[in-house]
Formats: C-alpha cells, sequence, structure tokens
C-alpha cells in the first residue's frame, strides 16, 4: 500500500506503557508515529522518543482533544494521506490497524471508527458497556448519526477529513464532536470490528467513567444549545 501512514498517539503520564506501544508499532511496520505529550510530569517524553517516536509537547496539560488536534494538524502538514488516533496505555492492538486503514487507504471511505460491538464483544466491564450504550443512544438524539460505539478512540481519517474536521473540545468530549463533524459535513463513514484490551493499566484511566461521561454529555448539551 503506498500510502503515508501517520499514527497520532496522545499520551499523559504514560512512561509505564508508551515505549512498548510504540515498539509495537514499530514492529508491525508503521514508522510514523508521533506523540504528543500533554505536559506529562514523568518520563513520558524521554521513553517516547527513545522509542523512535516523533514527539511534539505541550507545556500544560490540556486534555486528549487538544493533543489529538495537535498531532493530527502535524500529521496533515507532513502530507499523510491516512492519520490514524491510537491510545498510548496499550488498548488498541496493532493487529487491527488494518482493518482501519485499509477502508481510508482505499478511498471507499473518509473515516473508519473503530467499534469494540461488531461481533462479539469480548470482556468488556458492565458499567462500561453501559456508559457507552448510553453515549450512543445521545448520539442519535442530538444528531441522527447511528453507531455501535460511540467513544472509541481507535480511528482513521483520510488527509481530507482530517483538513475539515474541527476539534474544538481540548478533552474527552472531542469523541462525540468528531461524529458530529463527520455528520456535518456529510463525510463517508465506517465502522470496523476492533478489540479493546480491558487491563488493570486502562482501566485506570479515566474514560468512560460515570464522571467523565456526565462531563462529556455537559459539553455536547452546552455545544448544541448554548453556544452555536
Amino acid at each position: 500500500m503506498d500510502k503515508k501512514v501517520v499514527i497520532v498517539i496522545a499520551a499523559y503520564n504514560e512512561e509505564r506503557c508508551i515505549g512498548d506501544v510504540i515498539a509495537e508499532l514499530h514492529k508491525a511496520g508503521y514508522d510514523n508515529v508521533v506523540v504528543v505529550d500533554d505536559g506529562s510530569k514523568d518520563a513520558t517524553v524521554q521513553k517516547a522518543s527513545a522509542a523512535g517516536a516523533t514527539v511534539l509537547q505541550h507545556a500544560i496539560n490540556r486534555g486528549q482533544g487538544a493533543s489529538l488536534k495537535t498531532g493530527i494538524d502535524y500529521a496533515v502538514n507532513e502530507d499523510a494521506d491516512v492519520i490514524v488516533t491510537f491510545d498510548a496505555d496499550g488498548q488498541h492492538r496493532v493487529e487491527d490497524l488494518p482493518a482501519i486503514i485499509t477502508p481510508v487507504a482505499e478511498g471507499k471511505v473518509d473515516v473508519t471508527f473503530g467499534s469494540r460491538f461488531i461481533g462479539k464483544p469480548k470482556h468488556i466491564p458492565l458499567v462500561r458497556k453501559i456508559l457507552l450504550k448510553g453515549s450512543i443512544l445521545v448520539l442519535w438524539l442530538f444528531y441522527g448519526v447511528r453507531m455501535t460505539d460511540a467513544h472509541n478512540g481507535f480511528r482513521a481519517l483520510s488527509h481530507e477529513a482530517a483538513q475539515q474536521i474541527r476539534i474544538t473540545a481540548d478533552r474527552m468530549a472531542h469523541a462525540s464532536e468528531i461524529v458530529e463533524e463527520v455528520h456535518r459535513l456529510n463525510l463517508r463513514f465506517k465502522e470496523v470490528p476492533v478489540v479493546i484490551r480491558y487491563t488493570d493499566e486502562t482501566l485506570k484511566h479515566g474514560h468512560g467513567s460515570f464522571s467523565e461521561s456526565v462531563r462529556i454529555l455537559t459539553t455536547m448539551l452546552m455545544k448544541k444549545f448554548f453556544l452555536r
């Protein structure tokens, strides 16, 4: 496949995992890895650099949405054909990358979203499953978009889609915002099955927690009804 693929990873205090994640990507042949360090207090920058990634840094912690915007903008400027967002904590699998990348690289769609609910979902904690299903309903009610997995950070964008999609939510609400933008811009999208690895390391993050879900819903409500 003669396409330039850039993997963008937002990282905050991920010194325990980031080196292994980058090494796994490189071993699979993905050499263009960009890590956006979001004001980490640990050795994330050093570990990512030592593993061979291009490292961009925020002086302060701004949030995952802001970090992904920084990385995506960088990848666009580097003339990436396909831009993949990939988590720093090891929950995404390298072996799922071809399914995420190929439809975009072949021009069949503009955006792919990974879905942990297509096929047979594996080992999804019950509370997280309930919150994720609730977010799917909210996306349908707010934007009329039907998806099986609304807050999966494993996705791929074409160069053109990345140029058009506006990410203004600095923190976790960016995931819903990207879906809203795909709908607003009438971009072609597809969900593909992926497996999310739930470990002690990945579960300790706030992604999918009740408090995080409330913050995301509040942001969506403010944007839809008061910030237009």
